[in-house]
């Protein structure tokens, strides 16, 4: 048994085959499909080749920030006057103004032996230093960005070490301060380290640290990382006077000035 044509009516009320409106109907929807399905996964090839933006963003911001140490002005690194509004003890404010800057150079000679080593991984591409006096000059900072060679992911795995190992609390790992001549940090050497701080950037190739000190040449017996000296209730030498706050504040505004150089957002914090 055959089955015929369906048909139906056209405007005379003639019969007439429908299949021929129904072929190229189909083939129009099954084009339609096709062309459809060429575009999504044009798209999606086109997602693929090009990259995520923000990822490009990342690695562009993590690349300037790398070049700064010959790009920049040592006035953006490093200003002349830093404010610190609620940098000190019970939010008062601070002022810090530099009185001496390093050349730059290596990290030869910058750290203790331990610290040189758990910083080997990421290398030294180049080191800045600045030292700094309170309003008073009562007290001097030492504040540096050492500049890595190295890529994100090793930044990240450094960072993740210092943060699980507590790396940046142990009294031998601490940066090394840099005395000028003839200023108020002449007298500031390893014996008058009081306190300190190490950051390690993910987010660009920067380790910025501190290390802070009485200004009248007074030796520490016991220094303490600025974490610890900033706490409520503390009462070593260190916390008492505000050294912790000293390196911390001072440090925390160095790396902002060093984030708008590059244009890239602050780190969430931890």
């Amino acid at each position: 048994m055959t089955f015929g044509e369906p048909e139906g009516y056209d405007a005379l009320a003639r019969p007439r085959p429908l299949g021929a409106r129904l072929r190229p109907r189909i083939g129009a929807v099954a084009a339609c499909v096709v062309l459809g399905l060429g575009l999504i996964g044009g798209a999606v090839t086109g997602s693929w080749l090009v990259g995520e933006p923000d990822e490009n963003r990342t690695r562009s911001a993590f690349d300037t920030a790398g070049a700064l140490w010959h790009s920049a002005p040592v006035d953006d690194l490093f200003p002349r006057s830093v404010e610190g509004q609620g940098a000190g003890p019970g939010g008062a404010d601070r002022t810090w103004t530099r009185v001496a800057v390093a050349p730059d150079s290596g990290c030869e000679g910058a750290f203790d032996p331990l610290l040189r080593k758990a910083l080997a991984p990421v290398g030294c591409e180049r080191l800045l230093r600045a030292t700094y006096t309170d309003a008073t000059q009562s007290f001097v900072t030492t504040v540096g960005l050492l500049f890595t060679k190295a890529d994100v992911p090793a930044m990240r795995d450094l960072a993740q070490r210092f943060d699980n190992e507590r790396l940046g609390l142990r009294t031998d790992l601490i940066p090394r301060p840099y005395a000028a001549k003839g200023t108020a940090a002449a007298r500031f050497g390893d014996p008058q380290r009081a306190s300190w701080s190490v950051s390690v950037l993910t987010d660009a190739p920067v380790v910025v640290w501190s290390v802070s000190g009485w200004a009248d040449g007074r030796t520490v017996d016991a220094p303490q990382p600025a974490e610890e000296a900033m706490r409520s209730g503390a009462t070593t030498p260190p916390a008492q006077a505000g050294l912790g706050n000293e390196a911390k504040g001072l440090a925390d505004r160095v790396e902002r000035a060093l984030r708008k150089d590059v244009g890239a957002e602050p780190e969430p914090s931890a």
